[in-house]
């Protein structure tokens, strides 16, 4: 397994800038950049370019779209369930539970999928960290995770991981 791979489960964090594209049939391809931020203890913050926010404290995620003045929030047990890759995101050492690791060649490796409903992926990674995850969503759309400068932090600012929503900010409950 190339060096990258076997550090990025042990990792207490990572922060990068990102780019996500998205490529389907109906919608056809698709692109958004931000920041990620993720650590220990199912914590995570995702900040889209145009303002969406998802933070995760390590119980709940929480979701915020200014331009809509909506936010939403999910046990993260549920969020994990229906996304399956955020899980992965929020703790690599689920991977060898959940996946069958082989190397692809050179950074590359190829994780294929012990569970139905999981995605088969294909990680790489560049100077010693996790630079790209690409797999195929139920949908039948390719989705790629390009991480644009990633790095294991020293310190983080408090209260990264939670987010207070502006008052008068409507709250929708998913369903179930």
């Amino acid at each position: 397994m190339p060096g990258w791979w076997i550090a990025f489960s042990k990792m207490p964090g990572l922060e990068s800038r990102f780019r996500q594209e998205s490529d389907s049939l109906v919608f056809g391809k698709l692109a958004r950049q931000g920041r990620l931020a993720l650590a220990r203890g199912g914590r995570l913050r995702v900040t889209y370019e145009g303002g969406l926010t998802v933070t995760c404290d390590g119980r709940y995620l929480v979701q915020y779209d200014p331009d809509t003045r909506t936010a939403q929030r999910i046990e993260l047990a549920r969020a994990v369930r229906e996304f399956p890759l955020l899980g992965i995101l929020l703790d690599p050492s689920r991977l060898d539970r959940l996946y069958r690791v082989e190397t692809s060649g050179g950074e590359s490796v190829k994780l294929t999928p012990k569970e139905t409903g999981l995605p088969e992926l294909k990680a790489t990674g560049r100077k010693g960290l996790l630079h790209t995850l690409e797999w195929t969503d139920p949908t039948g759309a390719r989705q790629k995770l390009e991480l644009l400068d990633p790095k294991s932090p020293v310190n983080r600012a408090p209260g990264t991981f939670s987010l207070q929503v502006p008052e008068g900010t409507r709250w929708s409950t998913p369903n179930g």
